[in-house]
């Protein structure tokens, strides 16, 4: 199940409850050592050397237990404890063609500003561009708010041990703490704690989607309209179509603009492609409809503005916004009829929100309450780093998945599609808060099976790819 986000308090309380059981923490440090150690041989090759930076504290003691535990490598180990003292030796092993440094200086009991020399060492550590993965935090960033004392060392991967921290969840972080990862099977007592914000895993869709019935029907799975496409803008038609074709509903069809039926539908062969005029019902068997990829088009906008606004008022099925459609939007009080789903990033965030997307980067969660509330009580998916997955109450989900090259133009389409193709099937409507969080993390885990083989792959490439990780 997903993990929930813990500030440094509530991470102390559960080991406080830990050992209250009667588990030693020698036992907990062994643990974590071996979980460190299968991340690190993951991130080099047999012979490689790995370096341990071997702090006073637990995370001291997790490095050497991980070391330890390394095996096919060569491993040194750099005891330091007097920043005065340690540079030297510090900048002549990095200059010993280490393939991996293994940070394990200070933990999130760092309470204070670090010294000159110490943020010597940690500068000295990020100048040499090796890669770093850091024990639970990277040291010199504080783990409950995001901020550096002083400077931080800039992890590749932060494997953190329990359960995020909250300071590891600010944007401010991100370039601190680079790739997120968790190990939970560290022999702490399940965690008694509830947190507003969740860490999506894996194993949280071990048995979803359900089982298709096997005398199921194209009726069974549902039909997914979509409204997109322009002038200019056609491949994000495309994208999103074969994103919904994806998530396999029972059928698929596009609406386009006239101008370029002919490039959308040449590259289509099982989606349904309609010219879109005002005359042109939706089909009467629809089951979700996404509106808004690719209608940047300065005339669509009086064309298709009353139709979507329409939908999101009157629709008893599933509704997604994304992109220019997001614009359409009205602010709303009265309840929703159906599921409604909008999937901004930070700079449309910023725009229906009125204010800066440095603002809203600076809260996400905050943004991704408001813009619910301000729309009906919608669902959110607040893309990025991270992506969120929320409503104006309850939960919010944090996405695990995913990596830098999904910065790509149309992967949002794709992602907006293949939300859509699951929505529409009536199986995955009842709940739309799992779907979301399946959604997206079906997205960014395309991205990271991709990035295992490749890595100038595109986002054709994910279009055939999403849906498949397990």
């Amino acid at each position: 199940m997903s993990i929930p986000v813990l500030s440094v308090p509530q991470m102390r309380e559960w080991e406080r409850a830990t050992w209250a059981t009667g588990v030693k923490e020698e036992e907990v440090i062994r643990r974590v050592g071996k979980r460190v150690a299968r991340r690190a041989r993951k991130l080099t090759r047999p012979g490689d050397t790995v370096l341990f930076l071997l702090g006073k504290g637990h995370n001291g003691d997790d490095a050497r237990a991980a070391a330890k535990q390394l095996e096919e490598r060569r491993v040194k180990q750099l005891e330091m404890f007097l920043a005065d003292s340690s540079l030297l030796p510090l900048e002549m092993a990095l200059a010993e063609k280490t393939a991996l440094v293994v940070d394990g200086l200070f933990g999130i009991g760092l309470n204070r500003p670090l010294s000159e020399a110490w943020r010597k060492i940690i500068d000295t550590l990020n100048a040499s561009r090796i890669p770093v993965l850091a024990i639970d935090v990277p040291s010199g960033l504080n783990a409950a708010t995001g901020e550096t004392f002083g400077t931080a060392v800039q992890a590749a991967v932060t494997l953190t041990v329990g359960a995020p921290k909250t300071g590891l969840m600010t944007t401010a972080a991100a370039p601190f703490v680079g790739r997120l990862e968790v190990t939970e099977d560290v022999g702490l007592i399940p965690c008694p704690l509830r947190a507003e914000l969740n860490w999506i895993q894996p194993d949280d869709f071990e048995h979803f989607p359900p089982t298709r019935p096997v005398n199921g029907h194209k009726g069974t799975f549902g039909h997914a309209t979509i409204v997109a496409g322009s002038l200019g803008f056609h491949g994000a038609a495309v994208l999103a179509t074969r994103g919904a074709q994806r998530a396999q509903p029972g059928l698929t069809t596009l609406f386009t603009q006239e101008n370029v039926y002919l490039p959308i539908a040449a590259q289509l062969q099982s989606a349904m492609v309609n010219a879109w005029s005002d005359q042109t019902p939706l089909p009467p068997n629809t089951t979700a409809a996404l509106v808004g990829p690719g209608l940047a088009a300065p005339e669509t906008t009086a064309k298709l503005k009353p139709l979507a606004q329409q939908l999101w008022r009157e629709a008893g099925f599933p509704v997604i916004f994304d992109a220019s459609a997001l614009d359409w939007l009205e602010p709303a009080t009265a309840p929703l009829t159906a599921p409604r789903v909008i999937t901004p990033h930070p700079g449309e965030a910023a725009r229906l929100l009125n204010r800066s997307s440095a603002a809203v980067q600076a809260d996400r969660v905050g943004a991704l309450r408001e813009l619910s509330q301000k729309f009906g009580g919608c669902s959110v998916v607040l893309k990025g780093h991270q992506t969120l997955i929320g409503r104006a109450t309850g939960n919010i989900f944090v996405n695990s998945s995913g990596n830098p090259q999904l910065a790509q133009g149309g992967s949002g389409d794709l992602l907006a599609g293949f939300i859509t193709g699951l929505l529409a099937q009536p199986a995955l409507q009842a709940n739309v808060e799992p779907t979301l969080c399946y959604a997206v993390w079906q997205h960014g885990a395309a991205a990271d099976n991709l990035s295992l083989t490749r890595h100038n792959w595109t986002v054709e490439d994910l279009a055939a790819e999403i849906g498949n990780a397990r």
